[in-house]
């Protein structure tokens, strides 16, 4: 059977983002956003639970038995995982995301130059959204290092877990892990605005309560970074007046057009030569933009981006004919793509 250390070190070699390990089935890497098996056999459900169980210490494979579901961080021959353990028709299994040892930076992701121009504003709030596992932690994470790089700011991170480690440069990137350095998004959150920030990230915007101090704090001079999970950018305001009771929408309204600087929306596509690169949809907040937020439906912000390039703006359709243009990506990826923004 295959062990732990071959098999973290095996799926870095394949340059995989993340394993898969589940009885009845190879062991699977994912690899250019596609599953690849890497064992010619099936394991059988002990194998998948050995193999799984190897993973965690004593302690943590009785807390599984009591919960049923565990997830942890694994720092382990010089590479990072999240892992997630659980319960699948019975038999154990378990996913596992190998993270990057650092961040990568603006350049290296080609992000578009209106993304820096983000990251070096001083107050507001900055939301960087898209649906599950289109980068949105990692193009947030190069945003942190530009300004860690480049200013002397303190930088707070709530992160649920902390996927990329900072090392300080010419700032100072403090991270807290929810569940182990601070409660929740909100607590930590709430602590940060005691902490004497410049800037405050936060993994992912999940309750009201977490995106009211956000907004109060993006409002009130502090920088704010967050991640959303959308479809498209038209979908932003609905989704966080969902969080929101009805009598607080004006509210809420309010907060967001004072302090939203910009929307960076993506996905990650697949391209020619097997790897995957971040198209993006990009809104920079005018005072069109805020009228429409404080009064209007989303869909009204899709004209807002079609209609300002020229303060940096990029619908989804331009990124990815770019990408076409540059022998990136296929056209048929392109369609595939665009189908989800008519």
């Amino acid at each position: 059977m295959i062990g732990r250390a071959q098999l973290l070190e095996h799926a870095k070699t394949q340059q995989a983002t993340d394993i898969h390990v589940c009885a009845d089935a190879p062991i699977l890497f994912r690899v250019g956003g596609k599953l690849v098996p890497i064992t010619k056999e099936k394991l059988t459900a002990q194998q998948s639970k050995d193999i799984s169980l190897e993973l965690l210490t004593e302690g943590q494979r009785a807390e599984f038995e009591k919960k049923r579901d565990y997830d942890l961080m694994l720092a382990d021959g010089g590479g990072r995982y999240r892992i997630n353990i659980g319960y699948f028709d019975g038999n154990v299994g378990a996913t596992i995301r190998i993270l990057p040892t650092a961040p990568r930076t603006i350049e290296e992701l080609s992000l578009p130059d209106v993304v820096r121009d983000l990251a070096r504003r001083t107050k507001g709030l900055a939301l960087i959204t898209g649906s599950t596992s289109q980068g949105k932690t990692t193009t947030m994470a190069a945003m942190i290092d530009e300004i860690n790089a480049n200013y002397q700011r303190h930088v707070v991170t709530i992160e649920d877990p902390i996927e990329y480690v900072h090392t300080n440069k010419r700032g100072i990137v403090r991270q807290r892990e929810v569940g182990r350095d601070t409660q929740s998004f909100y607590t930590g959150l709430r602590a940060a605005l005691r902490q004497d920030p410049d800037v405050i990230a936060i993994g992912e915007m999940r309750d009201y309560e977490t995106i009211k101090i956000a907004l109060t704090a993006a409002e009130t001079g502090v920088m704010v970074f967050s991640t959303l999970h959308v479809i498209s950018i038209d979908k932003i305001l609905e989704r966080l007046l969902s969080y929101a009771p009805a009598s607080d929408e004006g509210q809420l309204r309010f907060l967001l057009a004072e302090s939203l600087q910009g929307v960076i929306h993506q996905e990650l596509v697949p391209t020619v030569d097997g790897k995957r690169r971040v198209a993006c949809e990009l809104l920079v907040v005018t005072s069109a933009s805020k009228n429409i937020i404080r009064r209007k439906g989303g869909f009204y912000l899709r004209s807002i981006i079609e209609t300002g390039k020229k303060h940096g703006m990029i619908t989804m359709a331009e990124s990815i004919a770019a990408l076409v243009d540059k022998k990136i990506i296929t056209d048929g990826v392109a369609k595939s793509i665009l189908v989800n923004y008519k």
